[in-house]
């Protein structure tokens, strides 16, 4: 059964089926690039499915023959700068940085730390920010014709959305910064090698690869994946008596679930286990 999620908007979709909640960004006609509606709605439904029992794993993709393309270059022009009233104060850089932070806290860590595994399906291309947002999900899985482009250096910006941190923690900062200097495409098969993307499959199978992926996750124990993730993400700022001591306590907490009981059972009776997250 296939359930919809109402997220406020139509450039945003969300609907569960299978304990996979895919998300899709609904902007084809501008390659799914962000927007005043479609960013908050996905801020939201973020934090919605974050706590949901029925949900195990999420996908995040693009309509048509994108991912996301990143900010609306059209509707840049300053970067808030301007205002429906000419005569009313522009914000100080200030204030505009302070309101730029708010956008990535809520947004990058929101998907970076979420509680349920997550998965970037690329139907196509992911650049700026769309390309920060599958770098903040868990793992990457991609059409045979799409690519990745940092693309900031062709609009005049730095980069935003922890692009910088999260490209290097997959590349390292020599590649990193080759990618953020020239904007360069990275085509599939490099952005396989590099371990930019988990996978990349023909395009013609691409979503029934990426469901089975996803059904696959969304069937095991929730709160053994839940610290999985815990465990992997703290690794990347810690030192490693740090790490095995997360590791101990979270192994034991997984010991007194229901869930862990049902595995050995499962195992013993040479069957498949249930999970229910208890």
């Amino acid at each position: 059964m296939s359930l919809t999620i109402d997220t406020g908007t139509d450039e945003l979709l969300c609907h569960i089926e299978d304990r996979v909640a895919t998300i899709t960004l609904n902007r084809p006609e501008k390659r799914n690039a962000l927007s005043d509606n479609l960013t908050p709605a996905l801020r939201q439904v973020l934090l919605d499915l974050d706590t949901r029992q029925d949900v195990g794993c999420l996908v995040i993709t693009g309509a048509g023959s994108a991912f996301c393309a990143g900010g609306d270059i059209g509707g840049m022009g300053g970067m808030g700068a301007g205002n429906a009233d000419p005569d009313a104060p522009k914000p100080t850089i200030q204030e505009r940085t302070r309101a730029l932070q708010h956008k990535h806290d809520t947004l990058t860590p929101r998907l970076f730390e979420h509680s349920k595994p997550t998965i970037a399906a690329l139907p196509g291309v992911a650049a700026g920010a769309g390309f920060c947002i599958a770098l903040a999900c868990d793992i990457r899985i991609a059409a045979a014709s799409a690519f990745v482009t940092t693309a900031y250096r062709n609009i005049g910006f730095s980069g935003d959305y922890g692009g910088s941190w999260l490209l290097n923690q997959l590349v390292g900062p020599a590649k990193t910064k080759e990618l953020f200097y020239t904007a360069r495409r990275v085509q599939s098969d490099e952005a396989l090698a590099l371990g930019i993307f988990n996978q990349v499959v023909p395009d013609e199978d691409f979503l029934t690869q990426t469901m089975n992926l996803a059904k696959h996750i969304a069937s095991g124990p929730p709160i053994a994946l839940g610290y999985m993730k815990e465990n992997i993400n703290a690794a990347t700022g810690c030192d490693l008596r740090a790490s095995l001591n997360m590791e101990a306590d979270r192994l034991m907490r997984c010991a007194s679930t229901k869930d862990h009981k049902e595995a050995v059972a499962a195992f013993m009776a040479k069957r498949t286990p249930v999970f229910t997250g208890r």
